[in-house]
């Protein structure tokens, strides 16, 4: 894989990650979780979405191809 495009997997990956966990906090959170027993959606989407681009990212980096 690329570098560039494992730092960007990696960059967007930690992204997404504190935009859930922000997300997770919220009052809109906190009320869905009142009424459904659960976060909202969107929110465990971006944190599974934001781990999984995070871990490509990082074995892009440390398995990626030496060529740069």
């Amino acid at each position: 894989m690329n570098r560039i495009i494992s730092l960007a997997l990696l960059a967007g990956g930690v992204l997404l990650l504190v935009f859930g966990v922000n997300a997770m906090n919220s009052a809109s959170s906190d009320l869905s979780r009142l009424f459904t027993g659960a976060p909202p959606d969107r929110t465990i989407w971006m944190v599974v979405g934001g781990a999984a681009a995070t871990a490509a990212g990082v074995a892009g980096l440390l398995f990626g191809s030496k060529s740069g």
